[in-house]
Formats: C-alpha cells, sequence, structure tokens
C-alpha cells in the first residue's frame, strides 16, 4: 500500500485508492498532499494562537486557502509543486511563530501540534514524514470519519473562498472558522460530539461562503438571466475554457476580442453565458461538450488549445496534451502554465491566443441549445408564478437534482429518474450533475422550464436561498414542509461543502448518490440518518415513488387533487 485516498466518489471499490488514484494521481503526489495539508493544520493552529493576540496575517491566511484547494480532487497532479508549496508553508509558519514570540515571548514546541513544530531541510525528509501523517493516522474511526468529513467540508471551503478573494470578495469569518477547523483535527481532546458540532459549524460557515462568491460574481457579472446557449461550433479556430474561474474567463475574452478566434466554455463554465458582463463579446459563441469526465473524447475533437481553470483537469491524452493549458493552482507535469496575475494587472493568455490561430476549428459534436441562467434572482423574480402554480395544482414539487458529475455507470439513474418524473415536478440543479439530463426534452410548466439550471457547483447558494424565499413567502414554518425533495450527486469535497450546507439549514431527506461516501463510518452514517434522514439513492423506481409520496405530503400540496400517474 504506497498511498491511502478516498476523498472523492470513485475511489477503488468505495474504500480508499492505495496504488495510485482514480483520478490518475500518483503516490508520490498523493503523499505530498497529505504531508501539505498536515502542515496547514499546523500552521492554522499556530494562526489561533497568534489571532488571540491580535495577529492576523493575511498572506498565511490566503496561503492556507490556496493550498488546500490544490489538493482537492483533479486540481494539481504536480509534485515538484507541493515540494515547493510545503517549504514556503515552512516558510511562513517560522515568521509567524517569531512573530508570535516577539509578542508574548518564547513557546516550548510542547505546547504545540507536532504538525506546527515539524521542520525539514531537505525536500527527502518531505517523502519519508509523509507517510506517517495521512488519513490513518489517526486511529479511532470514527474521530478519523469527522475529521476528515470536516477537512474536505474546509476544503470546499477553501475553493469558494479562493474564487471570491479572486475578485477582491471575503469574509474574516469564513478565515478564521478555516484555521479554527483545520486545528481542531489536530486536537485528541475533542470529543465526538464536538467533532459534530464542528461539522454543523462548517456548514453554516459553507453557506457564508458561497454568499460571498454569489456576491462576488453578481456585483462583478451582473445576476445570471435565462440564456440559451448554443451548443454547436462555428467556422473559426477556437480556445476551450474548462473549470470555474470566471476571472480568468473575462481576461481571456478580452485579450481574445477581434482576433478572429472564439472561445467556447467547458463542464462547469457553461452557466457563464447567463452573466450579462459577457453578452458584449461576439466572440464568446458557446458551450462545447459535457461534464469533466468526458474530456478526452472532446479536447481532442476541440483542436484548439484548453484553459484548465480550476479542478476537473484528467491526465490528458498525448493527442492534445500540448495545447492543454493550466492556470492558478492547477498543474500537471509537462503541460504549459499561465502564470498568476501580477497586482493590479491581467494573466497573459497571448500564448493560448497564438497557439490557437494555428489550429483547425472544433469538430462539430452535437447541435442545438441548452438553457441555464435561473439562479436565485430569476427564479425569485417569477415566484409568484411559481407559487401560483403550486397553489394551482399545476406544479407537484420541485426534486433538487444538483451536484457533480462522474465515469460510473451508476449514474444512469439521474438520467433514468429525469425521465421518469411526472410533467408536473420541476428539477432543480447546479453543478456538473445537470449534464445527466438537461439536453432532454423535459418541456415546461406554463412557460416555466421542467430543468431550471442555476450554475456551477458554488451556485448551489441560489438552491438553497430559493428554498428559504419560499418558506417564507409560501408561510411554512419548516423548510421540510415544502414540496422540494432532494435527490443528489456527489464526486469530490466542494460537494461535501454544499451538503453540510444544507445539513446546517435543517434540510432533511436528502438522497446522496451513486454512493455513500467511503470516508464516513457506520456510526457516523447512523449520526447523519438520525439527524437528518440521509439515505442512498435506490432504484430509480423505488426512489420515484418515494420522492413522489414525499412531495405529497407537503401541506401545500392537495394530494387528493395529483393525478395517477
Amino acid at each position: 500500500m504506497s498511498m491511502y485516498c478516498y476523498q472523492c466518489q470513485e475511489t477503488v471499490e468505495n474504500e480508499a485508492c492505495t496504488d495510485v488514484g482514480v483520478c490518475g494521481k500518483d503516490a508520490e503526489t498523493a503523499n505530498l498532499q497529505d504531508l501539505l495539508v498536515w502542515e496547514l493544520k499546523g500552521l492554522a493552529a499556530l494562526g489561533e494562537m497568534a489571532r488571540e493576540k491580535g495577529i492576523v496575517d493575511e498572506d498565511v491566511q490566503v496561503f492556507i486557502v490556496e493550498s488546500l484547494f490544490s489538493t482537492i480532487t483533479n486540481v494539481n497532479f504536480d509534485p515538484e509543486w507541493f515540494e515547493k508549496q510545503i517549504n514556503n508553508g515552512l516558510d511562513l509558519r517560522r515568521d509567524l511563530r517569531e512573530r508570535l514570540e516577539a509578542e508574548v515571548g518564547p513557546i516550548e514546541d510542547a505546547a504545540l501540534p507536532e504538525a506546527a513544530t515539524w521542520d525539514a531541510e531537505e525536500t527527502a525528509a518531505f517523502y519519508e514524514k509523509a507517510t506517517e501523517v495521512g488519513v490513518r493516522s489517526t486511529d479511532n474511526e470514527d474521530v478519523r470519519s469527522l475529521r476528515e468529513l470536516l477537512t474536505y467540508g474546509i476544503k470546499g471551503i477553501a475553493a469558494y473562498a479562493d474564487h471570491a478573494h479572486v475578485l477582491g470578495e471575503q469574509k474574516d469569518e469564513v478565515n478564521a472558522f478555516v484555521q479554527r477547523g483545520l486545528a481542531a483535527t489536530l486536537d485528541d481532546e475533542l470529543s465526538v460530539d464536538e467533532l459534530i458540532e464542528l461539522v454543523v459549524e462548517c456548514g453554516e460557515i459553507s453557506v457564508a461562503v458561497m454568499e460571498t462568491l454569489d456576491e462576488a460574481h453578481t456585483s462583478t457579472y451582473g445576476h445570471p438571466e435565462p440564456t440559451e446557449v448554443d451548443i454547436g461550433t462555428r467556422d473559426r479556430p477556437g480556445i476551450l475554457v474548462s473549470g470555474h474561474d470566471l476571472k480568468d474567463l473575462e481576461e481571456l475574452l478580452e485579450q481574445t476580442e477581434g482576433e478572429g478566434v472564439d472561445v467556447y466554455t467547458h463542464g462547469e463554465m457553461l452557466p457563464a453565458h447567463a452573466y450579462p458582463a459577457f453578452e458584449e463579446y461576439d466572440h464568446f459563441v458557446g458551450n462545447y461538450g459535457n461534464a469533466w469526465w468526458q474530456q478526452h473524447e472532446e479536447f481532442e475533437a476541440f483542436n484548439g488549445p484548453v484553459l484548465m481553470t480550476t479542478n476537473c483537469l484528467t491526465p490528458p491524452k498525448d493527442s492534445y496534451a500540448e495545447r492543454t493549458y493550466t492556470t492558478g493552482v492547477v498543474r500537471y507535469p509537462g503541460l504549459p502554465h499561465v502564470a498568476d496575475r501580477s497586482e493590479g494587472e491581467s494573466k497573459d493568455f497571448s500564448a493560448l491566443l497564438e497557439h490557437a490561430k494555428e489550429t483547425e476549428p472544433p469538430e462539430e459534436i452535437e447541435s442545438g441549445t441548452v438553457t441555464n441562467g435561473f439562479a436565485h434572482d430569476a427564479v425569485l423574480d417569477r415566484a409568484e408564478d411559481v407559487i401560483e402554480a403550486i397553489e394551482a395544482g399545476d406544479v407537484r414539487g420541485f426534486v433538487v437534482m444538483g451536484g457533480c458529475d462522474g465515469r460510473h455507470p451508476e449514474r444512469d439513474y439521474y438520467t433514468e429518474m429525469a425521465k421518469s418524473l411526472p410533467e408536473d415536478v420541476i428539477i432543480l440543479t447546479a453543478g456538473c450533475a445537470k449534464y445527466r439530463y438537461n439536453k432532454l426534452d423535459l418541456g415546461d410548466i406554463g412557460g416555466i422550464p421542467r430543468v431550471l439550471d442555476a450554475g456551477q457547483c458554488n451556485d448551489s447558494y441560489s438552491l438553497l436561498k430559493i428554498a428559504m424565499e419560499l418558506t417564507e413567502a409560501l408561510d411554512v414554518e419548516d423548510v421540510n414542509d415544502l414540496p422540494i425533495a432532494y435527490d443528489i450527486a456527489w464526486y469530490e469535497q466542494k460537494a461535501v461543502t454544499v451538503l453540510l450546507a444544507l445539513l446546517s439549514q435543517g434540510v432533511e431527506g436528502i438522497r446522496l448518490g451513486p454512493t455513500l461516501p467511503a470516508f464516513l463510518s457506520e456510526n457516523v452514517i447512523d449520526v447523519l440518518v438520525e439527524e437528518f434522514d440521509i439515505k442512498p439513492i435506490d432504484s430509480v423506481e423505488a426512489d420515484r415513488e418515494a420522492i413522489l409520496a414525499e412531495l405529497e405530503s407537503s401541506p401545500l400540496i392537495d394530494a387528493s387533487a395529483v393525478a395517477a400517474d
């Protein structure tokens, strides 16, 4: 066993990847990621002591957030980068400790966790230490499970905080919790109950960080509007943008305007087309392809350069590797990388532009349009129509089918579920799980599309805000009284963040699939079932009947008026 990683849904046999990650991450990189996360926990513990004395180091906060983001599934595969990052973390920790000791006097190593004192002068020592500090360094299975659940939730928070920070938005309460939560995973004195409380708080902070990112996006680019997006191609060279980062997209569009090159989105970047700020770019022409896991075929067929702005990268095929560019925390050995922006300046995407001019136009793989842009403002602007449709019996309810897509054949469940739901049920979605059904012709209800796509996975905040606003507008006491059922797909750590956000707001009865997380112990699963009624997905037929029963149990739905299906 050369590594141990079980943070994503596709981990081997739903237990753990022990030789190489299903994502393509090798053991060397996996172990360095473990060491970096452990180091960050130690830095956070020292940061907590400093914060108590009024010392808050923004460089430390940014470093922790960016580093955590780099360890999310399908982000960074470069061991040399992790070696440098670990060294940078050691330098930051030494400096922070010096500043703290200048304030309070010498601190004995014994007063700090080992993660805050361990040091190394040579990178060879990293690899030796890395094997000691991974997931299995916590013996108690339930404590380990809760520590990992908390850590993965914080990783997702870090990803969203990083996006917001790029746009100049951040909240101290988020940064403070990231440090406090990480430090808590080193505290052997914490009980299981105390860890559960931290996990719930992690959900509350998840809501706060997604709200911050929503504010950053909408204040910069406007509120998303319902938009028909072309999924065909034009007869010009193109650049394909994948990931989630809208700032990178904005700068790329600015630098390619008038250059005879088109820009397409892929995967989680599809929702960018709904932001008013991007309407002015005539060369921003459509979306190409589907969810992240189909990129091998789609990137090959695209012909032009591809820009990976965040997670969702899979090890590239030789046929398109040399035209796959990374940026930000995304790295893969041998791929060209676009450097970070200097303060007050844009990133330089000229290499992609020149590369694109030498390539053939994209091969068309489909045609037509797909609709998105149903974020909270767009839906709540039509709240009266929605409420009237519910009260008139035209809408039986909503099924939230957001989250992540993935490679498992079992994920066909979500396509079949979408097909099987009655014509008076609306699907609410966000994240790349939508690609399982967003191109189906499911029709509309009185002009309201039956698939309302709120955007990226971080835009799940919209789904939560819609539910909360409807709770108030319909004068029900509890969000669970709404005719809304939750049938969520998950893949990586940002989905864990979204799940914890929903739980923190009291949402119950969530179906989760295609498997429950491997990092949850049986006892922790029992707690989640008892407190929140979390359950694994079953067959389409069984879940469909249960979902309809849940919708019809809402006090807002007249079950006697619901037609037989």
